[in-house]
């Protein structure tokens, strides 16, 4: 009698088996430009799936380790990486995952092509979506903050090429021994270097991810600025000099992390590193908010891809593991479970493709006032919400597959470790619940919110879906109650139950607003898209804040 063994799950073409990225792309596109990207995404799909998941596969297998010193005994401070962390790089340069969005071929909608590649790439990455948020945070802070520098425009030359030989990422040097949210704490000094003609930065930063990259951001305070963020300004520093020598740069250690294994996160220290001051002297904090903009969004948009690549595991394991009689697939309750999952992974995306629609328009200069205060709230809402969301699918996920989601060959708990991290990284939950706030009190960025969701809810009125869109509208006046009838230290001490609330109704209206044109269209997302927002509206609305996964 022959054994039977379980087959694992397997990955079919990212983009073409994603209902709902197609359904998106095709209700909010242009036309033209659909049929213009479409074959690429395709394409790029199949690899994800493929080529590039078994690089990211190489490169966790064989992480990056720390040589501090040469055979001989001069300090080095070498980070080997291995060659497919290597391929991952020309790979990104290659398929424009930064350039896209800087070459604006089709406009303020860049960045959802941008966006949509790197949803397809992240989860097969091995997380090298980490220097790539950075260097595209780099690239926009030095298009609105650099000027005419020389040093700054040859650095954006290079964070946005399609060339592998000239393309460079960068790292973001921002966390110091006194923590990582508090950067107004910032030790690391600024000295002017006249005979270099810039400065040398004196100082020890606490994490710093991506430290393979060949230039990084960072925050220090010139001598004799006044304390406080106010005082910090901006540097770009470049961290070889023309022979690969490290500049004034001393590798303590490389971070044993629980995830994120092949990404590079080492403890400096500065020892007089050359570099140039970006944006002019003081108000760091304020200037950087561009830099933390962009790698929030994409902090969310990673969050949404490895809920969807968890989710694309469990559904086809089900569909080969029989227990009882018959596939998973088809039991009920396994059934509503992945159901469940896929509700809560088309809210995280529909918010998330929202924020990252505003972005396009922003940088381009076509969003409205109200788009810009919406763009504002909805930044650090949409990171907040996605990132714990990613923790709660990937678990479920892993517990989808019994025993063998728990075993480290099967790739499920590499996801699980590598969500871990998206509610920590770029502010954590409870920074950015505040941040949230500080859009409603100081930037009014409420009252345009309102307006927002209400009139995407108005497009319901003739709907069979309006009786659902009724408890969004109640969830609105919920939100506009908390907020304008609480003193200013009950709303900070519910300022995590308020951003959650915003992420949840927005994400309604979003479901809601989507179902109803798959409906009318007759798309093939229909019935996926209002079973998914059905569930939705009644349950996560109507849930406890606090509950798995909400908070």
């Amino acid at each position: 009698m022959s054994e039977l063994y379980q087959d694992g799950p397997r990955l079919a073409n990212q983009y073409a088996s994603d209902d709902l990225l197609r359904s998106h792309l095709r209700r909010r596109l242009p036309p033209g430009m659909r049929d213009d990207i479409e074959p690429e995404l395709e394409r790029f799909g199949a690899r994800v799936a493929t080529d590039i998941l078994a690089l990211g596969d190489a490169a966790e297998s064989a992480p990056p380790r720390h040589v501090p010193y040469d055979p001989w005994g001069r300090r080095v401070d070498d980070i080997v990486v291995s060659d497919a962390w290597r391929a991952l790089d020309r790979i990104s340069a290659e398929d424009g995952l930064i350039a896209i969005a800087y070459e604006r071929r089709h406009g303020a909608w860049s960045r959802v092509h941008q966006m949509a590649k790197l949803y397809l790439f992240h989860p097969s990455s091995a997380t090298y979506s980490c220097p790539l948020a950075m260097a595209d945070g780099a690239a926009r802070f030095i298009e609105v903050h650099g000027g005419d520098d020389p040093h700054a425009r040859a650095a954006l030359e290079h964070l946005t090429t399609r060339d592998p030989a000239r393309f460079w990422t960068s790292g973001q040097w921002m966390t110091e021994r006194s923590g990582g949210s508090d950067v107004a704490l910032t030790t690391t000094v600024a000295r002017r270097d006249e005979a270099l003609g810039a400065h040398r930065l004196f100082g020890t930063k606490w994490f710093t991810s991506a430290t393979t990259s060949q230039m990084a951001m960072a925050l220090a305070r010139m001598e004799g600025a006044p304390a406080g963020g106010r005082g910090l300004s901006v540097f770009l520093i470049e961290l070889r000099d023309a022979s690969g020598a490290l500049q004034g740069i001393r590798v303590n250690r490389l971070k044993d992390k629980l995830g994120t294994r092949a990404l590079p996160t080492a403890e400096l220290t500065l020892e007089g590193t050359p570099a140039t001051l970006v944006g002019g002297e003081g108000d760091g904090i304020r200037k950087i908010a561009t830099l933390f903009t962009v790698t929030r969004v994409y902090n969310a948009v990673a969050a949404v891809a490895g809920m969807r690549r968890a989710l694309a595991l469990a559904r086809d394991y089900a569909t080969r593991r029989v227990a009882f009689g018959r596939p998973l697939a088809e039991h009920p309750l396994h059934a509503d479970t992945l159901a469940e999952l896929d509700a809560r992974v088309r809210a995280s995306f529909l918010l998330t493709f929202r924020v990252v629609e505003l972005m396009g328009k922003e940088e381009c200069g076509e969003a409205s006032e109200r788009e810009l205060a919406v763009f504002r709230l909805l930044t650090p809402v949409a990171k907040l919400f996605t990132g714990k969301e990613a923790v709660a699918v990937a678990s479920e996920a892993i517990e989808c597959l019994g025993g063998a989601g728990y075993v480290e060959d099967t790739g499920l708990p590499r996801l699980l470790r590598d969500a871990q991290v998206l509610p920590i990284w770029e502010g954590t939950t409870n920074v950015l619940s505040l941040d949230v706030l500080r859009a409603i009190e100081r930037s009014g960025a409420l009252d345009p919110w309102l307006a927002d969701v209400r009139a995407r809810l108005d497009t319901l009125r003739s709907s069979p879906l309006d009786r659902l869109a009724d408890r969004v509208r109640a969830a609105v006046a919920d939100i506009e109650r908390q907020v304008t009838g609480t003193r200013a230290a009950e709303r900070e001490a519910g300022a995590r139950r308020l951003a959650f609330a915003i992420a949840r109704t927005t994400a309604a209206a979003l479901l809601l607003e989507h179902a109803d044109w798959a409906r009318r269209e007759g798309d093939a997302d229909a019935p996926a898209a209002l079973a998914a927002a059905e569930r939705w509206v009644l349950r996560a609305l109507g849930a406890e804040m606090g509950a798995a996964g909400a908070m």
